[in-house]
């Protein structure tokens, strides 16, 4: 049974940090390109940042030089570092775990992220 489990989400000041993790288990992890999405209330989901098994990384334009995505396969973990938080940031995370080839994809349950002062 896959599994990917948010963790790190919370309430934080404009221009604080927070750090997301998403534990996964059921998959080969190493081979899966990893991806966080965000959803804010009525907008659409939205792509923040992916990695790729080889660790090629691609960030929305709304986020570059603020976001920092990571993994570390020993540990099947990918991980959201975020800085210099905007208003804007606030929204449900979801991690996501594709793999293309075999068509096999995975949504976690999300985790909150409100940024307020």
């Amino acid at each position: 049974q896959v599994q990917l489990v948010e963790s790190g989400g919370g309430l934080v000041q404009p221009g604080g940090s927070l750090r997301l993790s998403c534990a996964a288990s059921g998959i080969i992890f190493s081979i899966y390109t990893m991806a966080w999405y965000r959803q804010a209330p009525g907008k659409q989901r939205e792509l923040v940042a992916a990695i790729t098994g080889g660790a090629r990384t691609n960030y929305a334009d709304s986020v570059k030089g603020r976001f920092t995505i990571s993994r570390e396969n020993a540990k099947n973990t990918v991980y959201l570092q975020m800085n210099s938080l905007e208003l804007e940031d606030t929204a449900v995370y979801f991690c996501y775990a594709e793999q293309p080839a075999w068509r096999q994809n995975y949504w976690g349950q999300g985790t909150q992220v409100t940024v307020a002062s």
